[in-house]
C-alpha cells in the first residue's frame, strides 16, 4: 500500500462543493499574476472522437505543495455509458518532493474550480446589478456554471442554448429545479438570448464561434471558457474588437489556445488587445470594468494554480471528514 492517501471520487464528491472553491480560486488566481516565480506550465494532446487529455502542474513560490494534473475528456462516452471525464490529481510536498495526496476525482475538481472562476470572473468584471445571464452549452459545465452566476449576481432570469435543444430543455428543466427562484428557459434562439442578457457565459466545445461580436451590447459581461486549446473557438474576432476590457486567466497561455489565440493567428487582433490577467484585477493592480457601459470578456484556459487551490482545499476538506 502507499504511505499517501488515496481518495476516490465518491468521497470527493461528497466532500467538496463549488462554494468550497471560489475563495481559493480567487486567491490563486491573484497569487499567479502577482507572485514572482509562479508557474503553471500546460500540455494538451487532442486524441481520437474528439477526446483529449490536459497535463497540468503548478508551482507558487513560498506554497507548501506543487501539483501534477491529468485531466481526461471524452464525449463520445455519452453514448457508451461511461463518464466523460476522468483523471487524477497529484498533490507532491514542495520541500522534498514526496507524494501528499493523490486524488482520483472523475474531473470533478476541474469541473467545480473552473465553475468557480466563472464566479470569480463575473464577482469581478460584471455590472453589479445584472440579473439576466445566457448560457451556451448544454454538458455539466453549463450547468455549474449557471449555477455559479446565482452565487455572485442577484440572477433572476437563464437562458440555456445549445446545438441539441433536446439537451438544451432538459439542462434548463435541471437548473430549473435546482435554482427555484430563478426563470430557466431553453433558448431557441441564441442571438435574442444573448442580446437580453447581462451576462454571457460559453461552455462548449465548438471549433467555430458561437458567439459574435454583433450580437453583444454596452454593459454586458462574457466569460468564455470551453476553447482550451489550438482547435476550439466560441468568441469570433468582432467579439473581441467590441470589447471595451479583455482579460485572460493567464497571458501566456491565452496566445497559445483559445480565443485568443485564433484571433490573432487570423490577423483580427494583436496580443495587445489582452488588457491584462484577472488576478491583477483581483489584485488592483489594474482596472476591471471601468463604466456600466463597458463590455467586459475574461477568457479562460484554466490554469494549474486553480488545480492547486482547488487539491488543498479539497486534501483539507477530506481529512476533516475522514477524522
Amino acid at each position: 500500500m502507499p504511505d499517501f492517501p488515496l481518495y476516490t471520487a465518491d468521497r470527493i464528491r461528497a466532500a467538496v462543493g463549488l462554494v468550497d472553491l471560489i475563495e481559493p480560486v480567487a486567491e490563486a488566481l491573484t497569487a499567479f499574476s502577482t507572485t514572482d516565480g509562479a508557474q503553471a506550465p500546460v500540455a494538451v494532446l487532442p486524441l481520437s472522437d474528439g477526446g483529449d487529455s490536459h497535463i497540468k502542474a503548478a508551482y507558487l513560490p513560498g506554497g507548501r505543495h506543487f501539483l501534477v494534473k491529468i485531466a481526461n475528456w471524452f464525449p463520445g462516452n455519452r453514448t457508451r455509458g461511461l463518464p466523460e471525464g476522468g483523471g487524477f490529481v497529484a498533490l507532491f510536498d514542495a520541500t522534498t518532493g514526496a507524494v501528499t495526496a493523490l486524488l482520483e476525482d472523475e474531473h470533478h475538481l476541474s469541473d467545480l474550480r473552473t465553475a468557480a472562476a466563472g464566479a470569480v470572473c463575473a464577482r469581478a468584471l460584471a455590472r453589479p446589478d445584472a440579473t439576466r445571464a445566457t448560457v451556451l452549452g448544454t454538458g455539466r459545465q453549463a450547468g455549474l456554471q449557471a449555477r455559479a452566476l446565482t452565487l455572485v449576481r442577484p440572477i433572476r432570469q437563464i437562458g440555456v442554448w445549445g446545438r441539441d435543444h433536446g439537451r438544451a430543455a432538459a439542462l434548463a428543466t435541471r437548473l430549473g429545479h435546482d435554482l427555484p427562484h430563478v426563470e430557466v428557459t431553453a433558448a431557441a434562439d441564441p442571438e435574442q438570448s444573448v442580446r437580453r442578457s447581462d451576462i454571457v457565459v460559453t461552455a462548449t466545445a465548438a471549433r467555430t464561434p458561437v458567439l459574435f461580436g454583433s450580437w453583444l451590447r454596452p454593459g454586458q459581461h462574457i466569460t468564455a471558457l470551453g476553447a482550451d486549446d489550438q482547435a476550439k473557438r466560441e468568441l469570433d474576432g468582432a467579439g473581441l474588437q467590441r470589447a471595451t476590457r479583455v482579460f485572460v486567466d493567464s497571458r501566456e497561455l491565452n496566445l497559445r489556445y483559445g480565443d485568443v489565440h485564433a484571433a490573432i493567428a487570423r490577423g483580427e487582433v494583436t496580443a495587445a488587445r489582452i488588457d491584462g490577467e484577472v488576478g491583477e484585477v483581483l489584485a488592483g493592480r489594474i482596472p476591471g470594468r471601468r463604466t456600466p457601459q463597458d463590455i467586459t470578456v475574461a477568457e479562460l484556459i484554466g490554469i494549474g494554480p486553480q488545480d492547486l487551490a482547488a487539491a488543498e482545499t479539497a486534501l483539507a476538506l477530506l481529512e476533516r471528514t475522514s477524522g
